[in-house]
């Protein structure tokens, strides 16, 4: 009997401290962000996660517009101003770019001049040339090489239209004499290569002002570019020796380089005609030989 009691009162002090356990246990409840009332019903909504903030390139805003264009992997602005017919130092002076050695995939750049300065070089330039002073080869600081396979796409109505006396350049032969190793071809080559010899004069085609001297452009070797006016471009590659600097005034027929095989396989001279940026075939604006 005794035993019996013991194992009820046991039993019964268990039970007791069990019930006191539970009620005095917190109820654990999901946080609730927001609450809304629906036809007299409690709607719980839960918290959205939180997005990475996504980084706004510069331009961004003034992607797939006309006179626009949204950097590639691989260009530069040096790639970019040869494929839209502009100078790279106008083009990191419209874009604010600080480093024109770094420009980011995605970034969108103008490629027009805004408006006031809509009206700069629509003739050949006719200025007396600067004197001449020779350039180590490689000495231009080299930009990140890579050449982007897509020109931007400038309406239009965002350049300048063509002034009279703009196509006629009364071009010359880049170089005295050489034969021309490889014509031109839209996909694989996309100007003439002259053979010629080391050291041999490169000549200006036309009149015009150098926006490039430089070796950062890969597969170019030693290179000159030079701008004729707001339609027409020029560039002279594989040079020896770069005679000439940025921003100088050039003359038909002045030695601007020395014939070589930088980044080449052999002696030559690569030359390129761009129209609006577009390579065009130098064969069609050179005089017969």
């Amino acid at each position: 009997m005794t035993g019996s009691l013991r194992r009820a009162g046991w039993l019964l002090g268990f039970v007791m401290v069990v019930l006191s356990a539970c009620s005095s246990k917190p109820i654990n409840r999901a946080p609730v962000e927001d609450r809304a009332s629906v036809s007299g019903k409690m709607i719980v909504t839960a918290p959205l996660p939180q997005q990475p903030n996504d980084k706004l390139l510069p331009g961004s805003e003034n992607a797939g517009k006309p006179g626009y264009y949204t950097v590639k992997p691989k260009d530069t602005l040096i790639a970019i101003g040869l494929e839209t017919g502009q100078s790279p130092k106008d083009l990191a002076r419209w874009n604010n770019v600080e480093n024109p050695n770094r420009i980011e995939i995605g970034q969108v750049l103008r490629v027009v001049p805004p408006v006031a300065e809509g009206v700069a070089m629509t003739r050949p330039v006719t200025t007396s040339a600067a004197t001449a002073t020779p350039i180590a080869a490689g000495s231009a600081k080299p930009e990140s090489a890579g050449v982007s396979a897509t020109s931007a796409p400038v309406a239009a109505a965002a350049t300048a239209p063509p002034a009279a006396g703009d196509d006629d350049m009364g071009w010359i032969w880049p170089t005295s004499h050489g034969t021309v190793l490889a014509g031109f071809d839209e996909v694989k080559n996309k100007g003439l290569d002259i053979g010629g010899n080391a050291g041999e004069a490169v000549l200006a085609s036309a009149d015009g002002k150098v926006v490039y001297a430089g070796a950062g452009l890969r597969g170019y070797g030693n290179l000159i570019i030079l701008k004729h006016n707001n339609i027409y471009l020029t560039a002279y590659a594989h040079n020896q020796t770069l005679l000439v600097k940025e921003d100088q005034s050039v003359k038909k027929g002045q030695k601007i380089a020395e014939m070589g095989n930088s980044d080449a396989d052999r002696v030559k001279l690569h030359f390129e005609v761009r129209r609006q940026g577009k390579p065009v075939d130098p064969l069609k604006y050179l005089p017969p030989r």
